[in-house]
């Protein structure tokens, strides 16, 4: 399967999983603050890096789903950026998915380009090695939240966020559709 086949399969799950969500719940995740989401992110790949280090897991779930999360609260990040938090849930699901896919699109051509330029050579990367460069940009994001957004020679939140996503897509690809 090549490069594009393989990412637009687990968007697909991903994307998947983020509708039924928004049918059970709506747009909840309006009311978030950027602030929430990047540590929303951070619970979720501290329970991967847990896993991965750990001999017993007690909940049950593995660690593909905390990826999809990651991909998933990452675009919700982007789209929070976008519009900012709200009081209230203020958009239909049509919209929710309609900004998902705006922004979905937005990272997987961000990583298509660095895919070219780098030539491939997140293949031969280990999976912890995702989980830690995710914990990185959420270290990151949160000294740029700290400093209110502002950065003097550093790319901002929102390409964190989608760093974030394409190493979750990456991570997910190696668990189970790498040929």
């Amino acid at each position: 399967m090549k490069t594009e086949e393989q990412f637009e399969l687990v968007i697909g799950l991903c994307r998947s999983l983020f509708e039924k969500k928004l049918k059970d719940y709506g747009a909840s995740w309006r009311i978030m603050r950027p602030q929430s989401i990047t540590d929303q992110l951070f619970i979720k790949a501290k329970r991967i890096r847990s896993l991965e280090t750990k001999s017993v897991n007690k909940v049950g779930e593995g660690i593909e789903p905390e990826f999809i999360a990651i991909v998933n609260y990452g675009v919700i990040g982007l789209i929070q950026l976008e519009l900012g938090f709200a009081d209230k849930v203020d958009i239909s699901q049509t919209k929710a998915i309609e900004l998902y896919d705006k922004h979905i699109t937005a990272t997987k051509e961000l990583m298509y380009a660095k895919n070219h330029d780098y030539d491939e050579a997140w293949r031969g990367m280990r999976v912890s090695s995702y989980t830690d460069f995710i914990l990185t940009k959420i270290n990151r994001t949160k000294e740029i939240e700290a400093n209110e957004g502002q950065t003097l020679a550093s790319e901002g939140i929102d390409a964190n966020y989608m760093d974030m996503i394409n190493y979750a897509l990456f991570a997910l690809i190696k668990l189970g559709y790498e040929s």
